[in-house]
């Protein structure tokens, strides 16, 4: 028996269900049929793909290794299933954007200009905490674009095969309460903050280390930090329970004020990614502008940082 696209669509099925009954009903089949399918499969390849008693079904290294090839091959003829659909419908290459985005300021700029741009293109989007997981699934073909944010000059978690442009150099900013006594300081030193506590949002960048970094060489240690998402973060800076680092381009919000770091001990770099030899690199050019001057909008949009700016020449949108 020659292995097919829907033989692997079992494996995965069952591999997400935990259970041959659940895949089953997962993919419309009785269990019986099922079951003698995957032991056809599992003769097909030459041994057991699961390990199976009352508990459910779990890979063994050979299901593990059917399971990474499948990851990649089927999102891959999905997408060129849907491209030749597009062909074939006469709709031009480049009119379907599927953008991924971890926090930052330009995802909805960069969806406004491109629907205003291109009426008819089909745009989505998709959010993560993990820079890594958005590289990863642009590897796979599930998404065109990934936007994201690394510090300083490092390099971006994910497969190095992407293409990689640089959208913006960006200082970081610490953000306070408004009654807080450093509220109304042009500049602060990190070092103003020794005795503070810290609000942050989860990542999986090395941001945390250059933070610690930066710290150290102002003469301290957090003392404490609290991990949260972004609403929680503005909670508790704007009730004055903790501080946080932000983007420069972080828009006035009631009852906090955003300083600017003396130096700049602390620089993020927004990204634009995509893979070269899939039609998305076709359109790059033209996306990656459209990302700067988004950028440009929330520049404007900062009168911090616009300021901050004036005074500290090649920071900012790249040209």
């Amino acid at each position: 028996m020659d292995l097919e696209l829907r033989h692997l669509r079992i494996v995965r099925m069952v591999a997400e269900t935990g259970s041959v009954t659940k895949a089953a009903s997962a993919l419309g089949l009785a269990q019986p049929a099922l079951t003698a399918q995957l032991k056809r499969i599992e003769r097909a390849l030459g041994g057991t793909l699961f390990e199976r008693d009352h508990t459910g079904s779990r890979p063994t290294p050979l299901g593990e290794l059917v399971l990474a090839r499948a990851q990649v091959l089927l999102p891959a003829v999905q997408q060129l299933q849907e491209e030749a659909a597009r062909l074939a419908n006469g709709e031009p290459d480049g009119r379907r954007y599927r953008i991924g985005a971890a926090n930052g300021p330009i995802l909805g700029g960069l969806v406004d200009r491109l629907a205003a741009a291109e009426p008819g293109a089909v745009i989505t989007t998709a959010t993560s905490w993990s820079t890594g997981e958005l590289a990863t699934k642009v590897m796979l073909g599930r998404l065109d674009f990934a936007l994201i944010g690394v510090c300083g000059d490092s390099r971006p978690l994910g497969d190095e095969a992407l293409s990689w442009a640089l959208v913006a150099n960006d200082p970081v900013f610490v953000l306070v309460a408004e009654s807080h006594p450093l509220a109304g300081e042009r500049e602060v030193e990190l070092g103003d903050f020794a005795r503070e506590q810290w609000a942050v949002t989860p990542g999986d960048g090395c941001f945390g280390e250059c933070f610690a970094v930066a710290a150290s060489r102002s003469g301290f240690a957090p003392e404490a930090i609290y991990e949260t998402d972004v609403a929680t973060c503005l909670h508790l800076v704007r009730v004055g329970r903790a501080v946080a680092l932000c983007q420069a381009t972080f828009r006035r919000s009631e009852g906090m004020v955003a300083l600017p770091l003396r130096g700049a001990p602390l620089r993020w770099r927004q990204l634009l990614g995509w893979h070269p030899e899939t039609p998305a690199a076709q359109s790059a050019p033209a996306v990656v502008s459209h990302a700067k001057f988004s950028h440009l909008d929330a520049v404007r949009q900062s009168t911090p940082y616009s300021n901050w700016l004036a005074r500290n020449p090649g920071y900012g949108t790249m040209p």
